[in-house]
């Protein structure tokens, strides 16, 4: 198995051009791109697009995937048949963005479950599974490879906790068996720093048995740092790395241990930063800086 190093365009957002992340990747040389979301995505025309893929191209890079940026995607679980209907229309937007770029597959987080609804949870479920089921067909006529969902950090923000990560790994499994010349598989975006912890801050399911457990159904992955309790979450430079508990030669090695349960053979794992401040002249600066340690300890374990 292959594991590719790639880059997710999150902390550029508002801050720096593509052309800039692109000059630090290809000093790592790195040559994927996770896009990740902003209202561009969702309103620019179709030609803005297909210029940006050439553009990536010409530099070297391949956007190989597309996800979401800011939990966008939470109307399945609002119970309001209008939000729902733009949680429709923004992974749809998103399918056909992804088309356009060339990616392999677009994703999201499943959506929140409003803490003062507990309701919800049931039927958002459901009303999820109903959309995903139809997304399915979408995509494979875009030309994708898979669709994503990202397994979090709560039980409210669905799926998170080993149960509900098997019903919707069996829910579907089923729907992708039973038309496989109609739609794609939904698999998963996992996140190596994403653990469930309740409100008291005691682990309930840590991160690396939780990562471990979605290989057979991961398509992509995170590379992210976080603390005990998976409460912030940062990067990889020295001081990141001494205070965080994602051990990159672990993780290493995990992935090695399991390389014949992923379902692809050439797996790509994104540097996810949530980068510093936005909009101070004090902060945004340190961007470069938090990509290229990150990049550097990431290349330490996972050359080119």
């Amino acid at each position: 198995m292959k594991v590719r190093l790639g880059v997710k365009s999150d902390p550029i957002e508002n801050r720096y051009s593509f052309d800039w992340l692109f000059g630090i990747m290809a000093d790592f040389r790195v040559d994927r791109l996770q896009m990740g979301s902003s209202l561009s995505m969702f309103t620019a025309d179709e030609g803005w697009f297909k210029r940006f893929r050439n553009t990536a191209e010409k530099k070297g890079i391949r956007i190989s995937s597309v996800f979401t940026s800011h939990r966008e995607m939470g109307g399945w679980a609002s119970g309001d048949p209008s939000l729902e209907a733009v949680a429709r229309w923004g992974w749809e937007r998103l399918i056909r963005v992804a088309g356009l770029v060339g990616a392999q597959s677009a994703g999201s987080s499943a959506g929140i479950v409003l803490r003062d609804q507990p309701e919800q949870p049931s039927s958002g479920r459901e009303r999820f599974f109903a959309g995903m089921k139809d997304l399915m067909r979408t995509a494979r006529r875009e030309g994708l490879q898979a669709i994503t969902v990202e397994p979090m950090s709560s039980a409210w923000e669905y799926p998170s906790t080993p149960q509900q990560i098997h019903e919707a790994t069996s829910v579907f499994d089923s729907a992708h068996a039973a038309a496989p010349g109609d739609t794609v598989p939904v698999y998963f975006c996992s996140d190596i720093s994403h653990g469930v912890a309740d409100a008291n801050k005691r682990v309930l399911h840590d991160n690396w048995t939780l990562f471990e457990m979605e290989i057979p159904w991961m398509w992509e992955f995170h590379f992210k740092n976080t603390d005990s309790i998976f409460d912030s979450t940062f990067g990889f430079g020295p001081a990141e790395r001494a205070r965080g508990i994602v051990d990159l030669g672990r993780l290493k090695g995990l992935l090695e241990r399991n390389a014949g349960r992923f379902p692809s053979h050439d797996i790509t794992g994104y540097l996810e930063l949530p980068g510093p401040k936005l909009g101070r002249e004090y902060t945004d600066v340190l961007l470069r800086g938090q990509l290229e340690e990150s990049l550097a300890a990431l290349r330490a374990e996972f050359p080119a």
